[in-house]
């Protein structure tokens, strides 16, 4: 594990070209397998220089075996991974990046200052100590041991950790988990320094606000297969375009059934109906049901389309609205 620092990488690195035309990391049709669980299936992606991409997916999609693949924690059962160009095994790719895992292992009798010098002995231009230090707010707790430290700064440390190598590419695994909104806003505004620095983001978070926020590009896992790629713009407006939320006697069928619907979900006497066409969905509506009332149309969020791309097949209402449920909760990607 090695977290990181935007702004500490964007001050200290030497920015990757625009014109560059190899990936920073890329799977080529790559499927992993565990004994009979395929865990990703024929997947090839890019993560370009100087963008942040945002791998998104229910538990279970893949996330994490694609990067662990990449960071050649592990070996694809078919097809290939390349970490500039190199095999992710290879020290001078391995040289140039970052991670912060969900797993950190820390030791707990270092100091914060202790563990930061141990990790910048591995690289060859580190970013200076008191810089990481400066930079993830960790100041006022640098010579506490990492034990005593509460969960929060454990966090930063560990971006600060996998930024203090100056890397070229860092890895974000569900990196602002069991932040307060604060500490998360702040997390953000570090990354967006660090691209300033035209460094190499791949995240993957719990958070869709998070990625919508952070994101040049999102990949979306489902099942070990790429479902949607595209900006975050793109992905909304791909998928359920508007929310269309009214007080209606239309039955589930009904709802299913009018041009457009995507899934819906009933919340106390109203009904929150995603649609890729709005407008002829409201029509619908209005020349099905002569007592509609409360018409609202909205524009979705990320986490509509998200839900909307990966969501049980059968448009069941419960499983629709469990799904909503899980993914308000942070356990959608």
């Amino acid at each position: 594990m090695a977290p990181l620092d935007a702004d500490l990488l964007a001050s200290t690195a030497s920015p990757a070209t625009a014109t560059d035309p190899r990936p920073d990391a890329e799977l080529r049709n790559a499927t992993k397998r565990y004994g009979d669980v395929l865990a990703l299936d024929d997947v090839s992606l890019k993560v370009r220089p100087g963008e942040v991409l945002a791998l998104l997916g229910p538990n279970g999609s893949g996330k994490t075996t694609a990067v662990n693949l990449l960071l050649g924690l592990t070996r694809p059962t078919s097809g290939t991974a390349t970490l500039f160009g190199s095999s992710p095994t290879d020290m001078a790719a391995k040289v140039r990046v970052g991670a912060m895992l969900q797993t950190s292992g820390v030791p707990a009798t270092l100091t914060v200052r202790e563990h930061l010098q141990s990790f910048a002995n591995y690289y060859p231009n580190p970013m200076p100590i008191d810089e990481a230090i400066a930079r993830t707010s960790l100041t006022e707790v640098a010579n506490r041991l990492y034990g005593k430290l509460s969960g929060g700064q454990k966090q930063r440390l560990h971006f600060a950790l996998a930024m203090v190598g100056n890397p070229d590419l860092l890895f974000l695994d569900e990196p602002t988990t069991g932040l307060d909104v604060e500490s998360r806003r702040a997390f953000w505004r570090q990354v967006r320094n660090l691209l300033a620095g035209g460094r190499t983001v791949l995240l993957t978070t719990h958070y869709l606000e998070e990625a919508d926020a952070l994101a040049d590009r999102i990949v979306v896992l489902d099942h070990g297969r790429i479902v949607a790629e595209g900006t975050p713009a793109a992905i909304k407006a791909k998928t359920a375009g508007r929310r269309i939320k009214a007080i209606t006697t239309l039955s589930d069928a009904d709802l299913l059934a009018l041009p457009g619907a995507v899934s819906f979900e009933r919340v106390g006497a109203a009904v929150e109906l995603l649609t890729s066409a709005a407008e002829e969905t409201v029509r619908a509506l209005q020349d099905r049901d002569r007592h509609l009332s409360g018409l609202e149309v909205t524009s979705v969020g990320l986490e509509e389309a998200f839900l909307s791309l990966t969501r049980n097949r059968s448009n069941h209402p419960a499983s629709t609205t469990a799904a909503t449920s899980a993914a308000k909760n942070g356990a959608a990607a």
